[in-house]
């Protein structure tokens, strides 16, 4: 280096010269610090948009709306079926016409009602499975942390004792 210093004059111009170079190599190449710069400030503003936006959640009526919707089916079905026995129970013939007419319907639109069914109810419960934290497993303790572990590994994995 004391040779390039004494070429280009004094450590200040060897610096100078070097914060150019850098400078004209980043017209080229973006400086790869600035951009992961760049980057974490763009997500944390997005961050910090995204948390404004919900951070008063109020719903309105619209909301609230759509809510009650989303948690009538299953009191229906139950009541609507509970509602079948009674009706049978009223009115006989009225019954059995409406069977009948139900007897009609085509079987692939059974196997389509089938599908809306199954697959509303196993969303619903896929959502509320997702839902529920999962505990994360236990640290594994290194073995010269722990004592008896050292043993029970040194002893072989079965715990008999290492062959010679």
């Amino acid at each position: 280096m004391g040779l390039i210093g004494t070429i280009l004059g004094s450590p200040a111009a060897t610096g100078a010269i070097g914060t150019a170079v850098t400078s004209v190599a980043e017209v080229f190449t973006p400086n790869a610090t600035k951009k992961l710069e760049a980057d974490a400030a763009a997500w944390q503003a997005a961050l910090a948009e995204h948390g404004a936006e919900f951070q008063y959640a109020r719903p309105g009526l619209f909301d609230r709306f759509v809510n009650g919707l989303n948690r009538l089916p299953r009191p229906m079905l139950a009541l609507g079926t509970l509602g079948l026995f009674v009706y049978a129970m009223i009115d006989p013939a009225g019954f059995a016409a409406r069977m009948v007419g139900l007897n009609a319907v085509p079987e692939p639109l059974w196997w389509l009602l089938g599908a809306i069914v199954g697959f509303y109810f196993g969303a619903r419960e896929f959502h509320y499975s997702r839902a529920r934290m999962i505990p994360a497993p236990a640290p594994v303790v290194a073995p010269e942390d722990n004592p008896a572990l050292s043993e029970f590994l040194s002893k072989g994995a079965a715990g008999a004792a290492p062959a010679t």
